[in-house]
């Protein structure tokens, strides 16, 4: 008889560490008359990106921290972008810094994150916190990787000595969250569309993340009996009847009756991104005031 694996509802998780920030944010106001604040840049009319920001403003506000938003039109020169930038970099109102992407073509995106502050670099894109990262030193990481490390932790416990797979060797995720379980001691495979024998060293992994950006490609059979799989990708697919699904780079269906533990899509990694983005723009405002992070 074989039991379904477990949900790991990343909605649920996502909305308690909300609340933490929350409190945080006001246990920093009431200590140290501190209020973090996280300014977002949206460049063009991109809808999904639109739509993101909204979201990050609602719950900015919410979790008490002060929201500034810079919409520009799409038709804006990369200096302009990265006057702002600089702007944004001098105002000590401003604890972390978001420029959401992607940009319009004709802005260079590399120049404009690296002309962000390290220290305000909430999305951990920048090269001084990709490489603090990378040498095990404190560094502001990507909310994506953070998110997938927490929902692990949660559903798995202790990490320590854990063989994790990660499907993936993006910047945004494959990387830095191969660093993060590298910190939490497990032992860390980077696979990739070259990997060879890419379903055999799934079914070695204790921790299975899928961050390719392909529908469905880990089947169940990929996945080791009672492993934790945490699915990054979000790709939309045309049903039959010609409307579209949201559905991972994990084939849910089959895994789910293989693996001790899963992430839904959606439902499971996305809703961790922003409140891990409000986490970061907190330890980002305690490290510029040069006070105790509160426990988040």
């Amino acid at each position: 008889m074989t039991t379904e694996a477990k949900l790991i509802d990343g909605k649920a998780y996502a909305a308690g560490l909300r609340e933490r920030v929350a409190g945080a944010v006001a246990q920093l106001k009431a200590d140290h008359n501190l209020q973090p604040g996280l300014a977002v840049v949206l460049v063009g009319e991109d809808p999904a990106s639109q739509v993101y920001v909204r979201n990050k403003h609602k719950q900015t506000l919410e979790a008490g921290m002060n929201s500034f938003e810079h919409r520009l039109d799409a038709s804006t020169s990369g200096d302009d972008v990265l006057a702002l930038v600089e702007q944004l970099n001098n105002d000590p109102a401003v604890h972390g810094i978001l420029v959401q992407l992607p940009l319009p073509d004709h802005i260079d995106s590399e120049k404009v994150i690296n002309t962000i502050s390290p220290a305000k670099d909430v999305d951990g894109f920048h090269v001084i916190n990709a490489g603090r990262l990378a040498t095990g030193q404190d560094a502001l990481v990507a909310c994506t990787p953070v998110g997938c490390v927490l929902l692990a932790k949660d559903a798995m416990g202790d990490l320590n000595g854990a063989n994790a797979v990660v499907v993936g060797r993006s910047n945004i995720v494959g990387k830095p969250v191969a660093q993060l379980l590298l910190q939490e001691n497990c032992t860390v495979t980077i696979a990739h569309s070259r990997t060879k024998d890419l379903p055999g060293v799934c079914r070695g992994a204790d921790l299975l993340i899928a961050a390719v950006g392909r529908p469905e490609m880990i089947k169940g059979d990929w996945v080791k009996p009672g492993a934790c799989v945490i699915d990054v990708g979000i790709n939309r697919i045309e049903r039959e009847d010609g409307k579209t699904r949201l559905v991972g780079d994990v084939d849910f269906g089959s895994a789910k009756q293989v693996a001790g533990s899963i992430t839904p899509v959606p439902g499971g990694v996305g809703p961790m991104t922003i409140a891990c983005l409000l986490r970061s723009t907190v330890i980002a405002a305690c490290a510029q005031a040069g006070v105790a992070t509160p426990d988040l």
